[in-house]
């Protein structure tokens, strides 16, 4: 037999199973000591019964003209006898008997006291040097029904009481078992990236010590991801500098070379660490949508960072390059204004350099707080599109990308309780590419 998974199962079926087994226990213990009890005041009352009778039936048969005559006492009413008797003189003619006696169930004298037969319990005694003598006998089914009576009596309580104990233990255990319950809520509400201590000051003393060492461990994962994190921000905030300088130094050995291979050979590094700066601010970017807040206390306008952030892209594109849509009314959101540029910047940025050269990127954000960029190109497999979100995963061989871009804006949606949504073909067409993000809505204020 298996045990069931559940902790407060377990604790009810096995508290009610030894609870019934020592229930029934203590009941067949008490039926075997009363049986004992009962058997030794039935004897008695055979034997006072015996003891009473013979005097009476030897005032009787001494009194006699009659000798060896057999006397049947009537019944004064109709009654159920439990209790019937046979006197028989020295040469064991039968001359008393109770009404409802049969002689065949009466052996031979034996003796005084107590003898057993298949169907009956009897006692004998004797008066008058023997020539008197009384067999009392008892049907041993009587006995065995008063003991089924009395078995019954004990059991019929436990077939009502076992049940309300058995819901009472139920109760009782989950009762008990509340704290577990919350703390077990506690981690299924909380999110993949929170990693603060959960509160376990109201459990039992035995499950508190497992509730201690998992919050130990979140505090380790959390140092170990901000420091992974603040070690990625701070060595891409240093690196801007020395890079800075050393464009700066390229820039200026190209101008002042008249070598022709000099300068493309200067123009090959300018472009490598241009490519290492842009990959030092993704960096950066990745280090603030993993650790820092992204959901304010308030609610801003999207529409006017979507604006900004098409338009410096579109001043390093060419003209009608990206096409952007915004609703009339505001789209109110509390997302960290600066997450939702980072987010909307990375998409667009992606869209440029893996989307045609003669389609434009489409921008557009729904009054529903939806943004979508999609582009016009090839068609993406659909196993490179489930990975396009890993860190440094490309999706062709162009090398100018960083392979963070979607990886940032994938971490973005993620703590914004959304989620990014890559589709190939863009819907409706054969081809292009295009990614959505629900952004976190608030409601319009009433005017």
């Amino acid at each position: 037999m298996r045990l069931p998974r559940s902790l407060q199962a377990r604790l009810g079926l096995s508290v009610g199973l030894v609870l019934t087994l020592l229930w029934l226990l203590a009941a067949t213990i008490t039926a075997v000591i009363l049986r004992g009890e009962m058997d030794e005041v039935f004897d008695s009352a055979l034997r006072e019964t015996a003891e009473r009778i013979l005097p009476l039936a030897v005032t009787d048969i001494v009194g006699r003209e009659d000798e060896g005559v057999t006397q049947h006492l009537a019944p004064i009413r109709e009654h159920d006898e439990f209790f019937t008797y046979v006197v028989r003189d020295a040469e064991g003619r039968i001359v008393l008997q109770s009404h409802a006696a049969d002689p065949a169930v009466f052996p031979p004298y034996e003796g005084t006291g107590f003898h057993d037969t298949a169907t009956h319990r009897l006692y004998s005694d004797a008066a008058l040097q023997g020539t008197v003598r009384i067999t009392v006998a008892e049907p041993l089914a009587y006995r065995a029904e008063v003991a089924r009576e009395i078995q019954l009596g004990l059991a019929l309580p436990l077939f009502i009481l076992l049940p309300a104990a058995l819901a009472a233990i139920v109760l009782a255990v989950r009762f008990s078992l509340a704290p577990l319950r919350r703390f077990r809520s506690r981690l299924e509400a909380r999110s993949a990236r929170d990693l603060s201590a959960v509160p376990a000051t109201d459990l039992p003393s035995e499950i508190n010590p497992l509730a201690t060492t998992l919050n130990h461990l979140l505090d380790r994962l959390r140092a170990a991801f901000e420091a992974e994190r603040s070690f990625a921000a701070n060595a891409a905030h240093e690196l801007r500098t020395p890079l800075a300088g050393a464009i700066a130094q390229v820039q200026r050995l190209r101008s002042e070379t008249a070598d022709a291979a000099a300068r493309d050979r200067a123009g090959q590094i300018e472009a490598t660490l241009k490519r290492l700066t842009r990959l030092s601010e993704r960096l950066m970017q990745l280090a603030r949508a993993e650790g820092g807040r992204l959901r304010l206390d308030h609610a801003a306008d999207l529409r006017p960072v979507a604006r900004v952030m098409v338009e410096d892209l579109g001043r390093t594109a060419a003209p009608g390059r990206i096409v952007l849509t915004l609703p009339e009314t505001p789209v109110l959101s509390d997302l960290d204004p600066d997450a939702f540029g980072i987010l909307c910047r990375n998409l667009v940025e992606n869209a440029l350099r893996h989307g045609s050269d003669t389609a434009p990127v489409s921008v557009a954000l729904t009054p529903d707080g939806v943004l979508t960029v999609a582009n016009d190109g090839p068609v993406v497999p659909e196993e490179v599109l489930g990975r396009l979100t890993t860190r440094f995963e490309r999706a062709g061989a162009n090398g100018d990308g960083s392979g963070l871009g979607l990886a940032i804006v994938a971490a973005i949606a993620d703590r914004a309780g959304s989620a990014l949504v890559l589709t190939s073909p863009r819907p409706g067409t054969l081809s292009g590419f295009q990614a959505a993000v629900r952004l976190p809505r608030q409601p319009m204020p009433e005017r």
